[in-house]
């Protein structure tokens, strides 16, 4: 519930303060002394959009400010979900400065205005007979229906099943369409797989084979240089084998008598142990050399196939192969299990899909008992508010379809007058039957689910007597379990406040400023006299506003 307001330097309120309690609360006073003003201070803590034009005085900021006392209305989730606060007494602050921007905080803690919306929608319903138009829509009606079924629960539980139903609808049609791709790249895959799988790639060396292929291709030439090599190292007379062992001996003897050669006697040595070395080493390299087409065949063979496959997948080494192997592979597995998959997941739908059948039947047959209690308490109510020949013709269908909140097709349809045949209530209805029917909506509504505050701005547009009377003792009764508050010029209506406070305009120092104030028993009595007599305080109309009043 709204527990107290503050509004500085918006529009023509200078400084306003006020508090209220729970129960019905009625404002009046002369048209233009402000009621708009206040409704507009209030649409700004609901998130409404703000206008540098509100501000009263340019060089200062405007600032509005709203406790509520929201311990009853479950709002721990939102207030975790969007990161704030929770507080039972919790303050929306609103504030517009000169330079046009606009700030706005829940427990002081600054929100964007959608949260801002998002959390008035919980707090505040204001209404004038301009919103009847909500009538129309259909989730409003639904919403209506449900409240007397009792669907909350239900509902819930429907709309997780359905959102894991989508979930998994969705998530089927990627694999399906994953499956139809697939199975349009299959072969290709599996030929290029298999082309890749059948060179053996692991067991190959690119370097390797290039050399070997060098060493193969140029045998001959090779074996012609090896015969020169050998000739160069062993030929007896001049060959290098023999000369280096010849200056082995000759430098040794010569650092036998002369120890200035034992150094040069130890690196001769060493280029002797140095090239024998080498001479095994190209024995042993000469005796592999053989000529082998066949053998030169297949490394080519194998070299041509390779350098293809790099060129085709456009990368530069064997390992990059194996990878792209092993990708294919993993493609050609995963078309292979996708039926699987899909098989699988089709199952759970199905499970899903009768579960929300199941949930959509509980919450049809709850509308389906609640829809004559909601026509016969709307046909009560509204014979006591002037409408004696009004009826309702609510029916809903269930279908195939999956809908936000159930299978069911709906038809609100409504007759003012005998004789007349139903129609949607945006053709049936004027605008002074749509707001007896929102009142007489909301009224049963707060019977059943817990409400937010109210705020009716003069919906008793059009209304007088006997039914002003009928309209104030509803709100009494709605303001049982909910906050209430009825902006009016009615003074049967007026008179049935458990509080009443009056907007009205002075001018001070040449400024008009519009303020609101508490009245008193003898204040209303005087107020709600006026209402019924004009500006002259008469006898009569003072009895009378005691009458009303007691």
């Amino acid at each position: 519930m709204l527990q107290a307001l503050s509004i500085k330097n918006y529009a023509l309120i200078e400084t306003l303060q006020v508090n209220f309690n729970s129960g019905f609360t009625t404002i009046t006073g002369e048209t233009g002394a402000g009621k708009s003003i206040l409704l507009g201070g209030l649409s700004l803590i609901l998130g409404k959009r703000a206008d540098l034009s509100s501000l009263r005085d340019k060089e200062k900021k405007c600032v509005i400010e709203a406790t509520f006392n929201i311990e009853n209305y479950n709002l721990n989730q939102f207030f975790k979900k969007e990161d704030l606060d929770y507080e039972s007494q919790t303050i929306i602050r609103r504030e517009i400065l000169p330079s046009g921007k606009s700030r706005a905080f829940v427990n002081d803690s600054p929100v964007n205005l959608s949260v801002l919306q998002e959390l008035g929608d919980f707090l505040i319903d204001i209404h004038s007979q301009n919103e009847t138009r909500q009538l129309i829509d259909e989730s409003f009606q639904f919403g209506v229906i449900d409240a007397l079924a009792k669907n909350a629960s239900e509902l819930l539980n429907y709309k997780s099943l359905l959102k894991s139903y989508k979930s998994q609808t969705n998530s089927l049609k990627a694999l399906e369409d994953k499956k139809a791709q697939a199975l349009k790249d299959y072969d290709y895959n599996l030929f290029l797989f298999n082309e890749l799988n059948e060179i053996k790639l692991e067991h190959l060396n690119l370097e390797d084979l290039e050399a070997e292929y060098e060493m193969l291709n140029n045998v001959e030439v090779l074996l012609e240089k090896a015969k020169e090599v050998n000739d160069l190292i062993s030929e007896d007379q001049i060959g290098i084998q023999n000369s280096l062992t010849q200056l082995k001996n000759a430098v040794n003897k010569i650092a036998q008598l002369s120890t200035n050669y034992n150094t040069v006697s130890k690196r001769v040595e060493s280029v002797f142990i140095e090239f024998d070395d080498i001479v095994k080493e190209l024995d042993q390299l000469h005796e592999t050399l053989e000529v082998d087409p066949e053998r030169l065949d297949v490394i080519n063979n194998q070299l041509t196939i390779i350098n293809n496959l790099l060129k085709k997948h456009q990368v530069n080494t064997i390992q990059e192969l194996i990878e792209i192997r092993n990708t294919l592979d993993d493609k050609v597995v995963e078309t292979d299990g996708l039926e699987q998959e899909i098989n699988k997941l089709q199952s759970a739908i199905e499970t899903n899909k009768a579960e929300l059948k199941s949930s959509a039947k509980v919450v049809h047959n709850n509308r389906q008992k609640a829809i004559p209690v909601l026509e016969e308490k709307l046909v009560k109510i509204l014979a006591d508010l002037g409408m004696p020949n009004a009826s309702f013709n609510i029916k809903v269908a269930a279908t195939e379809q999956f809908y936000a909140n159930g299978t069911d097709e709906l038809q609100f349809l409504f007759s003012a007058n005998k004789g007349m045949d139903y129609n949607e209530l945006k053709k049936a209805a004027s605008g002074g039957e749509l707001s007896r029917i929102m009142l007489a909506i909301k009224a049963i509504m707060s019977q059943y689910i817990k409400l937010p505050t109210i705020m009716f701005d003069e919906i008793d547009t059009g209304v007088s007597g006997e039914i002003a009377h009928k309209m104030g003792d509803i709100m009494t009764k709605m303001s049982i379990n909910m906050q209430v508050f009825s902006i009016t010029h009615l003074p049967q209506i007026a008179s049935k406040g458990k509080a009443h406070f009056k907007v009205y305009k002075e001018t001070v120092s040449d400024t008009t400023i519009t303020n609101l104030v508490a009245l008193n028993q003898e204040q209303r009595v005087n107020e709600i006299a006026l209402m019924l007599g004009g500006n002259d305080l008469q006898a009569s109309a003072i009895a009378h506003a005691k009458q009303l009043l007691n």
